[in-house]
């Protein structure tokens, strides 16, 4: 294995940013930050608690209610939103580094999520000056028209698999849609957070309109989503997280778009082609370190070619490179957190008794410090299993054999989850059939997860809440209004005038 890669100038410690200056938790109060290759403390950052909260969601609906921003034109917003897509495009690989040294993700495929960050602020810079709203007519009576503003101070809580890039998924619509916003993101992986104060203040966002806080989900975030005065939640996170944030966004009737966990099936029919279905289960699954809300997690082979599935697939996954994030040649790098890589070794240790264990099981070879955990594949898994219903999000696969479509459709429904699905058949009617009988909220035909920005993103089931994506997401961000003008005489009965004048 080569030397350990630390990127220069990483900083000593991370605040807040609040009202357009950087800020320490009113307490004083820090928390240590690891490094997932060898799990030792490399930064603080300052731990935000409610008091925290209480000054960026001030700072944030002062900028609503007396600033400029969510009374701009949609150009004008969108020409900030452009800038923003330029310094982050300009700042891909600084980016890439901090977020592979932060999270343990291979450089290669953090590279790609800083592009994608900047393309979300391109697409929503568009979106917003395409924007129509609808009106309606009733020629020489009335005219009624949709008035679209934006809904206020937007609670934004990020996850810690690709940070940087799903942090952009949310800032990139709240911003255009006018509305002000406060980021919690994830506790593990703060780092590229606090880049995008010094963006946003280059590319021109008035102070207040972004604030940050870092901190514990159970202390900031939980704060922000009891904010009175925050009036939307937009979560990315595990299920069990997003059912309390549910439970709390109720009395305040707060509009929720929750993303949440996923258990995905891919389905391979005997007709599908073969090596596009092997590349494209492998990489779905063992990507991004298998930390993926939309992996393919399951896979489900009918019975003609299962036993060579089986054995090309795992000989595939013993092949997999696992090592120091920042190596090019890397394809799987480290856990983000000692607490999640005991997790996913927990599941290790019980498919070992619920399945065929075909590769992995265990530490890589060499690799005896760091988050390393092999790609593993378990064959044979059986529904009832543990590894074929709860979400592991690590290098983990299941693979179970079906005889009919009808047991792969039962198969495929039978978890609690419903994000994403994978299909796979040379068949045009059955692939369409079996797609739309699906409990999924989305699904891909003969491909891996590559999504067009305009269309809806979000599960179904113990998946989600909501969609974002495209004009579901400025959906969310602001408020419709409808506007009814008269345009002739109106009869109206005249209450209290007497007979005579009815």
């Amino acid at each position: 294995m080569t030397a350990h890669y630390v990127p220069e100038n990483l900083p000593e410690h991370i605040r807040h940013y609040i009202g357009g200056a950087p800020a320490d938790s009113v307490s004083g109060e820090t928390f240590e930050v690891l490094d997932p290759v060898t799990n030792k403390p490399y930064l603080t950052a300052s731990a935000g608690k409610a008091e925290d909260i209480d000054l960026a969601v001030a700072a944030a609906k002062e900028a609503f209610d007396h600033g400029p921003w969510p009374k701009l034109l949609p150009r004008q917003r969108a020409r900030i939103l452009n800038k923003i897509a330029d310094l982050v495009e300009s700042r891909d690989k600084q980016l890439a580094e901090l977020e592979t040294f932060d999270t343990g993700l291979p450089i290669k495929q953090a590279l790609g999520q800083a592009q994608r960050a900047a393309e979300n602020f391109r697409f929503f810079a568009d979106l917003i000056v395409a924007q129509a709203d609808d009106t309606y007519q009733v020629p020489g009576k009335q005219v009624n028209y949709v008035n679209r503003k934006p809904v206020g101070v937007a609670g934004l809580i990020t996850p810690w698999n690709t940070p940087f890039m799903l942090e952009s998924w949310k800032l990139a619509p709240a911003l255009a849609s006018g509305c002000t916003v406060v980021l919690k993101p994830a506790e593990f992986t703060p780092l590229s957070a606090s880049l995008w104060a010094d963006i946003f203040r280059e590319a021109g966002v008035p102070d207040g309109v972004f604030n940050l806080v870092n901190g514990l989900g159970e202390e900031a975030g939980d704060a922000l989503v009891k904010h009175p005065d925050v009036r939307l939640i937009s979560f990315t996170g595990e299920t069990t997280t997003g059912e309390t944030i549910f439970r709390n966004c109720a009395p305040g009737l707060k509009g929720m778009s929750m993303e949440l966990g996923g258990k995905s099936p891919a389905v391979v029919f005997a007709d599908a082609d073969f090596e596009a279905a092997l590349d494209s289960t492998l990489f779905g699954v063992f990507s991004l370190n298998g930390e993926r809300c939309t992996a393919g997690s399951r896979i489900l082979v009918e019975r003609p070619i299962y036993e060579e599935f089986c054995a090309r697939y795992a000989e595939r996954a013993r092949d997999i490179v696992v090592g120091d994030p920042h190596d090019p040649a890397t394809e799987v790098g480290a856990l983000v957190h000692p607490e999640h890589f005991d997790k996913v070794m927990s599941y290790l240790e019980i498919g070992k008794t619920e399945g065929k264990l075909l590769a992995g099981g265990g530490r890589p070879e060499g690799l005896d410090t760091g988050n390393y955990v092999a790609p593993t594949v378990f064959a044979d898994v059986k529904p009832d299993a543990r590894i074929f219903q709860e979400e592991i999000f690590g290098p983990v696969v299941a693979i179970t054999p079906f005889d009919t479509d009808e047991e792969a459709l039962e198969l495929a429904n039978n978890v609690k989850y419903g994000l994403a699905a994978y299909v796979w058949t040379a068949d045009l009617t059955r692939a369409h059939n079996f797609a739309q009988s699906i409990d999924a909220g989305m699904v891909w035909l003969n491909s891996h997860n590559v999504r067009d920005l305009r269309t809806p993103f979000g599960g179904v089931k113990a998946s989600g809440l909501g969609h974002e994506g495209g004009y579901r997401s400025i959906d969310f961000y602001t408020e419709q209004q409808a506007v009814h003008i008269t345009l002739g005489d109106v009869h109206t009965a005249r209450f209290g005038a007497g007979k005579d004048k009815a």
